[in-house]
């Protein structure tokens, strides 16, 4: 295993039921204007946030409201909210929702500090924020794992990127799978696959030896494939979405990812996807982690130049199609991974998601397409445009 200094510094509150006691503890640590953040109307469709004003209101805190954050927050949101917490002097932020919320926070958490636009303060100064407004998160829908990190993708319309950004780490995040009953199935399942897509593209990066966080990392996988499985048979297990809250927190907390260079080929393409179409994200990776794999495994296996890096590519996706897959080798671990996307009721094409890209689109999207060097195969952007016309 490569080298690591590690720190986890998120308080985590898990568990069935801890919702109220948790937060209840936590609020008491911080200001009183507190800015509650959230996304679409589930929110107060469900009476979560009737519960969480009152409770603010027990505890002596003013509530700023700050709603309407977008599956696919946008850069203009940040600044937004940015600007409503400078406004307000907000004195701590709580965030209530998925990753896509949590990922809005921690930019706002960010800029409200900042003087400087933080997306040219990262981009162009290379500079990070080390500043911030104080956050708290309470999740709803499990699957990013952004309540654990400090990264965001954000979606910059202007210059038509969707891209990462780095603010402020949670003080505390509340995972209580209960909550995950306020959001419908179609978005449990979508979060789901995003965990599973976040192991394996953790997996794939290097070293490709097998080590300590990979066969932690398997075990995650199976999990989530058992457990969405599950879930979808029977929607009030509460085993099944407890352990899919716990699987989501682990693919993004940092213990997968000790003494690896991951790889998140899959995710760099649907993020430029999802900047030029809006698209739902685990959908996205549903439809494009098949295609990829297939697309890496073959190209490895023809390689003309067969050399280590190339062995120990193709035996970990061998490895991973016994592990995770528990078939014998790595094509008939693909197709698995392909069926059980459709078992889910998850799209496989492009068309299914009601998305039809030209030949225009899909260059532009494979030209602003970040290449990871923890893939293992470096592709081209001819490579790309290959990946998302055979996704059509």
């Amino acid at each position: 295993m490569k080298r690591f200094d590690y720190e986890f510094p998120v308080r985590i509150h898990f568990g069935q039921g801890c919702f109220e006691d948790s937060l209840k503890k936590e609020i008491q640590k911080y200001g009183k204007r507190v800015m509650l953040a959230y996304g679409g109307g589930s929110l107060k469709r469900t009476g979560l946030y009737d519960r969480i004003v009152d409770m603010l209101g027990e505890a002596g805190k003013t509530v700023t409201d700050f709603g309407g954050i977008m599956p696919n927050p946008t850069y203009a949101k940040v600044l937004e909210g940015a600007m409503l917490a400078r406004e307000q002097k907000v004195d701590f932020i709580l965030a209530v929702g998925g990753g896509s919320v949590s990922d809005c926070c921690k930019i706002v958490s960010a800029q409200a500090r900042l003087d400087s636009d933080i997306w040219d303060y990262e981009y162009v100064e290379h500079k990070v924020s080390t500043d911030f407004i104080p956050l708290g998160v309470i999740v709803t829908a499990s699957g990013t794992g952004s309540e654990q990190n400090n990264g965001a993708v954000i979606t910059n319309e202007e210059k038509k990127l969707k891209s990462p950004l780095w603010g402020s780490f949670a003080d505390f995040a509340i995972l209580d799978p209960d909550l995950t009953k306020t959001v419908p199935m179609k978005q449990v399942i979508s979060g789901a696959f995003d965990t599973l897509s976040h192991c394996m593209e953790t997996y794939f990066g290097h070293p490709h030896t097998c080590n300590l966080s990979d066969r932690i990392n398997e075990a995650v996988q199976r999990s989530v494939i058992k457990n969405l499985k599950a879930l979808i048979a029977n929607p009030d297990d509460d085993f099944a979405r407890s352990e899919l809250m716990w699987a989501s927190a682990m693919g993004e907390n940092g213990i997968l990812k000790l003494g690896k260079v991951t790889d998140f080929q899959c995710h760099m393409i649907e993020h430029q996807l999802g900047a030029y179409t809006d698209c739902n994200h685990g959908q996205g990776l549903a439809v494009l982690h098949p295609v990829l794999y297939r697309h890496i495994y073959n190209s490895i296996s023809s390689c003309a130049h067969w050399d280590a890096t190339c062995k120990s590519a193709s035996d970990k996706f061998r490895r991973w199609a016994q592990e995770v897959w528990l078939v014998q080798d790595a094509d008939e671990g693909i197709d698995f991974l392909a069926d059980f996307i459709r078992e889910v009721g998850l799209p496989t094409t492009f068309t299914e998601m009601g998305i039809t890209l030209d030949d225009d689109i899909i260059r532009a999207i494979a030209e602003s397409t970040v290449i990871t060097p923890g893939c293992c195969k470096q592709l081209t952007a001819d490579e790309i445009v290959v990946i998302l016309n055979e996704c059509n």
